[in-house]
């Protein structure tokens, strides 16, 4: 049998470069780094925002008891039923209605398996021919990963880490042309800890108005807020822009496993219908992959049914975590930490000149992952050379030996020891 010389297929270039900028794909070299021969400590991850594997971090027995009688009920071991998306559409709508200024309809709710589905299917769907998107930096790399895969540009727009984070708005209008489709939102903020206020949002509605974009707002930490500014979603400004919002249960909740997500448009002008947006957003929608059937069964119960003290003890332990972080970082000389207002996450920039033999972000990251057996996310991944990204989303006893041992490392490698 004569075997061809002569193959017709080969990889996708785009395929690599994608997962090169995915967090997974730096937190596999930094987990790869961890010396193995150090038994005597655990490994601390203050890299990324899923705290649930913590004791202090389990969700709510409501939610617990609907999965559980879901399961048992032997309804929901199949393929998902119109019905059964349909009642969970309803319920995301009616829970979302509550902070709008207008009544959301089920049809205005696509239910994906968590956000990374739902970033997945917004992006593919807008990535039409020459069309350009804008992007936060620093900035939640999934969106960078998907873009390229789907060959859809990107143009990076700053936050100011002086200003609470908020978007440089003049330069993001500087940035946008007549192919520019949407601009990204993230708040409360990944990886930055920001919640914005609602002044700020609306200006940042108008802007995408006054440049004929659409606004996707990622509120997968949506209401993890403990500093002075509360939380507003973007969809209340859905009358100045149509706005794509994200949402999961995997962080107010603290299921990321469960894999259960949304996208809502909030777009009462029906801008997104007239312009064939929506179409094509349920299009690819309905090629993608459903939800697990049994989140299915017991998203009404977990969105209306759990106690507001579970939401209250997960907002304020997250709080005390995040004042801990920042005192801890800001006793370390190479440090200037920025206050987390919400979310899982604060954003602290390195000062090399007070390091030995450390040169960047990436480096500290690994050398600390291999001396100490502590993660933290280099801010490299998140588009910010020379900061890190602290999860304090961990047990505070986790948190203060991690920062201790961050210190010791510091200090050891330090210019002035």
């Amino acid at each position: 049998m004569e075997v061809s010389s002569i193959w017709k297929f080969e990889g996708k270039e785009e395929a690599k470069k994608a997962s090169a900028c995915t967090i997974r794909s730096y937190l596999d070299t930094l987990n790869e780094s961890i010396n193995k021969n150090d038994t005597t400590r655990s490994v601390i991850p203050l890299s990324h925002g899923d705290p649930s594997g913590f004791p202090s971090f389990r969700t709510s027995k409501v939610s617990e008891n609907a999965l559980l009688d879901a399961l048992q009920s032997a309804q929901y071991n199949g393929y998902p039923r119109n019905p059964d998306i349909f009642h969970a559409s309803r319920s995301i709508a009616e829970y979302l209605s509550c902070d709008y200024p207008y009544k959301l309809s089920p049809n205005d709710v696509l239910v994906t398996a968590g956000a990374k589905q739902a970033i997945d299917v917004l992006i593919t769907a807008l990535a039409v021919p020459g069309a350009n998107i804008l992007l936060p930096r620093p900035g939640y790399p999934a969106y960078e990963a998907l873009a390229t895969f789907n060959r859809l540009e990107m143009r990076h727009y700053d936050l100011l880490p002086e200003q609470d984070w908020e978007v440089d708005i003049d330069g993001l209008e500087a940035l946008a042309d007549d192919r520019t489709v949407a601009m990204v939102v993230i708040n409360p903020g990944n990886p930055c800890g920001n919640v914005y206020k609602r002044e700020h949002l609306k200006k940042i509605a108008e802007a995408a108005s006054k440049l004929g974009m659409l606004v996707i707002a990622d509120e997968a930490y949506g209401h993890l807020v403990f500093g002075s500014n509360p939380f507003v979603p973007m969809g209340v400004y859905g009358e100045i822009a149509p706005i794509l919002t994200i949402g999961s249960i995997s962080k107010r909740w603290l299921v990321p496993g469960w894999r259960f997500g949304w996208i809502v448009m909030c777009d009462p002008n029906d801008i997104l219908q007239k312009h064939g947006v929506a179409e094509s957003i349920k299009n690819y929608h309905n090629i993608g992959v459903v939800p697990p059937t049994l989140t299915l069964g017991a998203i009404t119960r977990i969105l209306v049914e759990t106690p507001e003290d579970f939401y209250s003890n997960t907002i304020n332990l997250l709080g005390k975590a995040a004042a801990i972080c920042y005192a801890g970082l800001r006793e370390i000389p190479c440090f200037t930490p920025f206050k987390s207002q919400g979310s899982m996450f604060l954003m602290a920039k390195l000062n090399m000149s007070f390091l030995e033999g450390i040169d960047n972000d990436m480096e500290f990251c690994t050398r600390l992952a291999r001396e100490e057996s502590v993660v933290v996310l280099p801010g490299e991944a998140l588009g910010l050379k020379n900061w890190v990204r602290v999860t304090f989303a961990v047990e505070i006893s986790a948190l203060e030996d991690g920062l201790s041992r961050i210190k010791a490392f510091c200090f050891r490698n330090s210019k002035q020891q």
